[in-house]
């Protein structure tokens, strides 16, 4: 006798699988796995979280179409992409790779009868154990810079009394500057909101982050990446 699930003790884990049975019921052919990642798939989730949830289909266009909905007051965010792109984008590093990686690595099967998702962590972890220093590096001096324009404009923002737009610049320049931390470190975060707050970037003023800024660059130039670059340096990587 198959052992009781424990998580349908919860709300959201309970529409996570009604969802999940619907896509399987409705696209039988094209369905290859389901699961969750975010809050959910950390067993730590709260009233104010929602269900993020990806459907992994054989090839593009078999399944159902990506949604966001409330179902029974549940946010449910719903991503659909076929299994040959996610696992290019498991392979790829980027600028953003301290907000994607978590979901490549810790994603909880709902249905997964061929182990689809083991493959999906599997395939990120190995192309993490052959990446070298210098591509996080190099990722970290792109984060950096527009960690920096950011910086600038909401500076610029503030004496002009824009002081909404500056926030929001503000924001930006806070969460590209966490990728920077997560790149030299090869730390990877839940969210963007985990970001800022692990790296302590959540609540530094505008004279703050840019000695924030100031520090960063000269760990680059330490690297041998500085941020700054002649034109014909502009092409190499």
């Amino acid at each position: 006798m198959a052992e009781p699930n424990p998580y349908l003790a919860n709300p959201r884990w309970v529409v996570a699988e009604q969802v999940a049975d619907a896509a399987r019921r409705r696209y039988p052919a094209g369905v290859l796995a389901i699961g969750v990642h975010g809050s959910l798939a950390h067993g730590d989730d709260t009233e104010t979280s929602d269900v993020d949830m990806v459907v992994v289909t054989y090839k593009a266009g078999a399944g159902p179409r990506p949604v966001t909905r409330r179902v029974d007051g549940i946010l449910v965010d719903l991503g659909v992409v076929a299994a040959d792109e996610y696992l290019q984008h498991a392979r790829t590093l980027s600028t953003s790779w301290p907000v994607a990686a978590d979901r490549y690595v810790t994603t909880r099967a709902i249905y997964d009868p061929n182990g689809w998702l083991e493959r999906l962590r599997d395939t990120h972890l190995g192309r993490l154990a052959e990446a070298k220093s210098l591509e996080f590096t190099t990722l970290a001096r792109e984060a950096w810079c527009r960690a920096s324009s950011a910086h600038a404009r909401a500076v610029r923002l503030t004496q002009w009394y824009e002081t909404d737009s500056a926030m929001l610049m503000i924001g930006e320049a806070r969460l590209s500057a966490s990728m920077v931390v997560g790149l030299l470190t090869r730390t990877y975060f839940r969210n963007s909101a985990d970001a800022v707050k692990r790296t302590g970037l959540a609540g530094v003023d505008m004279t703050e982050l840019g000695m924030i800024l100031r520090d960063q660059a000269k760990e680059l130039a330490n690297r041998g990446r500085p941020v700054d670059a002649t034109v014909s340096q502009i092409f190499d990587a």
